[in-house]
């Protein structure tokens, strides 16, 4: 019995069920049927592929019934459109009654009396053999069929004759669209890990990722890409961000708390380059964001089609790619050292994000806590200070003044010549002084956050605890002073603009870069040279006649980057309004040629710091007396473009004094004699020199020394 026999003798049920069974698997396309033709995917010629399968379909089926044009029995229509009889519904094809079938089954026939299939020689198909058109297709002129109307045929003819070129780069896109997403998930945040050994690992997150695709239906895996890519992007972006923060603030960017600095970068690049270059960055910066979130998607749709077509090979993929990550991290496997080929610092960076999130919460409710314990809260000004009546107290903060100024080798020999030149002048002046380190709670930049650490006694590391700290009433050290009846005054030439977080230091007055009677030109970010604002206090505060004690908190800013150009140092007695400083503006390299070369900025940045303390040399030698006690010391070091990655936060403090008593008051503190502070020299937190100067300074008994923490 033929097998067209045993399908007619089939009840309607079970003929329905046998027709919509799926075929052996042997008989199966290994092609997904959903691939679309000309799809661009980079795997061939699909659609030359599906035009061929049509036509070998086409010319493979065949019509037991030897209907021409290779009517199917089964779907009750024949080629021409016209239903076809059913044997058991005892109507004609046009609706009119026949006599009911032979309930007697036909005899089953020998295999030799089997009809030929009809697709079997030309001649079965008359369309065929007369060379005509036949359903659905027409011979094209390479004799091949074409689809027509809704058959897809120019699908298929498109992709037939899609050019080897097209074919090349759809497969370089869909290459360079993996690289793109192997990038994002294996590059590391910091610019010193960053090699091409990093991309030679297999990263966690696309194991993941591809599990994913391969799980989802396919509305769900669309959605579930597009929000992937935008994830990654942002990924991306943070990445790009944190060697950012990394190459000039030494640690990574706080996505909660660090918005803040983006004035101060358009501030920087403003002095630096102009507005039109700041403005161009700004530009530049927005483009990328918007490219990287755009490609990155595309990147991600491209990626999970192509597994979706291919779902059977991507899973055995995922199973082998699966288990070489499992066995690299219990093996611990490493092609660069210290980098990991099963990486996961991705998924790491996001969680290690949201936990800092979260342990700056807790972090804020812990320095909220901290703020609330003053032990020179409620103590009298007669009870504050009392060893240093009568002096003029300066505390003066020399800009990215770091440890590595004073023992990189790059930079000590020159340095530590003028500071043992200075020791050495100011001993034939009548001062002495003693110096060490404090480990400053931030690097690169963030001067404001080691200003408020050291006079507030309060570990200020992020901006959030800085506006807290400037809204609060905390006793600064400047404070204390006034409280203690001396005048406080702030020097301020980097202030440029209105400064309500002044009153925290609670002065008396603040001279900012407006009121200092500058009339020369910009050294880049400095408004002024350093000897100009030092003189400026000289004349409107220090040198004026029948004062009161005076305690100046002085701010300079020669050593700022981007160190160029640099001022000179003139005679003291020439620099009028500052307008002797005009020449020297144009002198040094431009920015962008300073900048290209590391070497050139070290060197500058050392020469900055050469000037900056010769000119506080030069104002004590000068304008200091036997009242006169001055307190200098760096906010932060420079970025680590100078000083190189994993240097120390820690900057160099001096105290320098006429009255030997005042020295006196700290001999149990430990410093150096000098200038230089030694490799050996104290380090201490910022934050805790409020409380010891306080305490050394205060009376010899009472309250207010057995309550400071710290010691003298």
């Amino acid at each position: 019995m033929s097998l067209f026999t045993r399908f007619r003798q089939q009840p309607p049920q079970e003929r329905a069920t046998a027709k919509d069974d799926p075929p052996p698997d042997g008989d199966r396309e290994d092609r997904p049927l959903d691939d679309p033709p000309g799809d661009g995917d980079g795997d061939g010629d699909d659609s030359a592929e599906q035009a061929t399968v049509r036509l070998d379909d086409a010319s493979s089926t065949h019509d037991p019934t030897g209907a021409p044009g290779g009517a199917d029995p089964d779907s009750g229509v024949t080629q021409a459109g016209k239903a076809a009889p059913d044997a058991d519904s005892g109507v004609t094809p046009d609706g009119d009654a026949r006599p009911a079938a032979d309930p007697t089954p036909a005899a089953d026939p020998s295999p030799a009396a089997d009809p030929p299939l009809a697709a079997e020689s030309p001649a079965a198909d008359p369309s065929l053999a007369a060379g005509g058109e036949r359903s659905g297709g027409a011979p094209g002129a390479d004799g091949r069929a074409e689809a027509s109307g809704d058959g897809g045929s120019g699908e298929a003819v498109a992709g037939e004759r899609r050019s080897p070129a097209r074919r090349i780069r759809t497969q370089v896109t869909t290459v360079l669209a993996a690289l793109l997403v192997l990038v994002a998930l294996t590059a590391p945040n910091k610019p010193d890990q960053f090699t091409l050994g990093t991309l030679a690992r297999i990263p966690v997150e696309a194991l993941l990722g591809l599990g994913l695709v391969l799980a989802l239906r396919p509305r769900a895996r669309q959605v579930a890409a597009v929000l992937g890519g935008i994830t990654l992007g942002l990924l991306g972006l943070l990445k790009l961000v944190d060697m950012g923060f990394y190459a000039v603030l030494a640690r990574q960017f706080d996505p909660v708390l660090d918005w803040i600095l983006v004035d101060d970068a358009i501030s920087f690049l403003t002095d630096s380059f102009g507005r039109v270059g700041a403005v161009g960055a700004a530009i530049v910066a927005v483009l990328l964001v918007v490219a990287v979130l755009v490609l990155m998607t595309s990147a991600v749709l491209r990626l999970t089609r192509l597994v979706a077509r291919h779902d059977v090979a991507a899973g055995r993929t995922a199973v082998v790619v699966g288990a070489g990550w499992l066995a690299c991290a219990v093996l611990g496997v490493q092609i660069v050292p210290g980098v990991p080929v099963a990486a996961r610092n991705t998924a790491g960076l996001a969680h290690g994000r949201a936990h800092q999130i979260h342990d700056g919460l807790r972090s804020q409710q812990e320095f909220t806590r901290q703020a609330g314990v003053d032990a020179f809260r409620d103590v009298p000004g007669d009870q504050l200070l009392t060893g240093l009546r009568g002096k003029d107290v300066l505390l003066v903060f020399v800009e990215s003044y770091g440890r590595d100024a004073v023992e990189d080798p790059a930079f000590a020999p020159q340095v530590g010549t003028v500071l043992d030149a200075g020791t050495q002048r100011l001993a034939a002046a009548g001062f002495a002084a003693r110096s060490a380190f404090l480990t400053s709670p931030t690097a690169g930049s963030g001067s404001w956050l080691a200003h408020s650490t050291f006079l507030s006694g309060l570990w200020i590391d992020n901006q959030q605890r800085y506006r807290n700290i400037v809204t609060s009433d905390r006793l600064t050290l400047t404070g204390a002073f006034r409280r203690a009846n001396w005048r406080t005054v702030g020097i301020m030439p980097g202030v440029t603009r209105a400064w309500p977080e002044g009153e925290l230091y609670d002065y008396e007055k603040i001279y900012d870069s407006r009121q200092l009677g500058y009339h020369g030109p910009k050294f880049s970010w400095a408004t002024m040279p350093d000897q100009y604002a030092l003189a400026a206090f000289e004349r409107y505060e220090h040198g004026t006649p029948d004062r009161p004690p005076l305690m100046a908190g002085i701010t300079l800013v020669s050593s700022h980057a981007p160190w160029t150009p640099l001022p000179r140092l003139v005679d003291w007695d020439d620099l009028g309004d500052g307008s002797v400083f005009a020449p020297m503006a144009g002198e040094g390299e431009p920015k962008s040629v300073l900048w290209g070369d590391q070497r050139k900025v070290r060197a500058e940045y050392r020469r900055s710091i050469e000037y900056s303390l010769n000119s506080v040399i030069g104002y004590l030698e000068k304008y200091g007396d036997d009242d006169t006690v001055m307190v200098f010391l760096g906010d932060h070091q420079p970025s680590p473009i100078v000083t190189g990655t994993g240097a120390s936060r820690d900057v160099p403090i001096t105290v320098v004094a006429h009255d030997p008593a005042v020295l006196d008051r700290i001999s149990r503190w430990g410093w150096q004699a000098g200038l230089k502070p030694g490799p050996q020299a104290p380090v201490w937190r910022m934050d805790a020199f409020r409380d010891r100067f306080l305490t050394a300074f205060g009376p010899r008994t009472g309250t207010a020394r057995t309550a400071a923490t710290g010691g003298d």
